[in-house]
């Protein structure tokens, strides 16, 4: 099963999709009151096939997001480019923090001052059941309801600054952008009940940035992500958990290669920056500029895209 969120003129509106392709109107609400009441029941009479800016994000506005690091290589390069020591913890507890739980749809136009160091992160996000508090992994496992694609917009020139305080980030993570569809982990060849494998396909301005395995490097599987969001709180219906950025090695281990040198590439400019850094002495690729497009699509082991694509744009403030 797919579910999608349209805009209209009478408001948001789920809707249902099966194998066919077909999609019908749903008749909760929305996702949230689906996922409450487990009853994702719809119309019969097909609707016509919306346009892609018709699109909102599958869910959009959740009680909680919850976003963590699960690609332990981002973080460990993250920290060597600027000199500093990956604690032995990283490997074993992960990393988390609390986003904007508002959602922007497939289709995104992001209007932001050039200074701050635009940003795009791909992602795979999970959207829960109810979680109990102190969840098992393996209770973790079966609250995943649906998996999609999710674009983390990070400003990563005010980072630095919001993590200084000692705090989580406001203002350097805007809202983050979903993608049209989320599928139902019955319905996805790639998802094995801890991972979804496939490749995370992104380009910057119509070049090639990534190719990347989603099921490889990953160091925290999804329950162990959600398990950890629900150590001492319950998760709602409707809770949306990220894996944080997808990122690889290379072959030989190494910080990995941008795809015009031959390697994988990065699901962010920030990577890519970080290995331009410890190969050269300092970065030399920019973060996003007004006009610049950035698009991020998933291919599955049977070569489908069940989500559909993310499209950004970047425009002057």
């Amino acid at each position: 099963m797919r579910v999608a969120t349209l805009a209209g003129p009478d408001g948001a509106g789920l809707v249902v999709g099966g194998r066919d392709g077909a999609l019908h109107r749903a008749t909760a609400r929305d996702l949230t009151a689906a996922l409450e009441a487990e009853e994702f029941g719809h119309a019969g009479v097909a609707l016509d096939a919306p346009d892609r800016a018709a699109f909102r994000a599958p869910l959009p506005w959740s009680h909680t997001f919850l976003d963590g690091s699960a690609y332990v290589n981002h973080v460990d390069l993250v920290r060597r480019a600027r000199g500093a020591p990956m604690p032995e913890r990283f490997w074993t507890d992960p990393l988390m923090y609390q986003g904007c739980a508002v959602f922007e749809g497939p289709v995104h136009t992001y209007a932001g001052d050039p200074g701050w160091g635009i940003d795009f992160e791909g992602e795979v996000a999970v959207i829960c059941g109810p979680v109990a508090r102190g969840a098992t992994e393996a209770d973790a496992a079966r609250a995943i309801r649906f998996v999609m694609l999710l674009n983390d917009i990070s400003l990563r020139n005010l980072i630095p600054d919001e993590l200084s305080k000692g705090f989580g980030f406001v203002q350097s993570k805007p809202p983050s952008q979903c993608s049209a569809f989320a599928v139902s982990v019955d319905a996805l060849p790639g998802w094995d009940g801890l991972r979804l494998h496939g490749t995370l396909v992104v380009t910057l301005n119509g070049a090639e940035f990534g190719r990347l395995g989603c099921g490889e490097d990953m160091t925290f599987d999804f329950p162990r992500l959600v398990a950890h969001a629900a150590r001492t709180r319950a998760l709602p219906a409707g809770a949306v958990i990220g894996s944080g950025t997808v990122s690889n090695r290379d072959a030989d281990a190494g910080p990995g290669r941008p795809r015009a040198e031959g390697g994988r590439g990065y699901a962010c400019i920030a990577e890519q920056r970080m290995v331009e850094t410890l190969l050269h002495g300092a970065p030399r690729t920019r973060f996003l500029q007004p006009g610049d497009h950035v698009e991020m699509h998933y291919l599955g082991p049977d070569g489908q895209s069940p989500f559909g694509g993310l499209e950004m744009r970047v425009a002057a403030p």
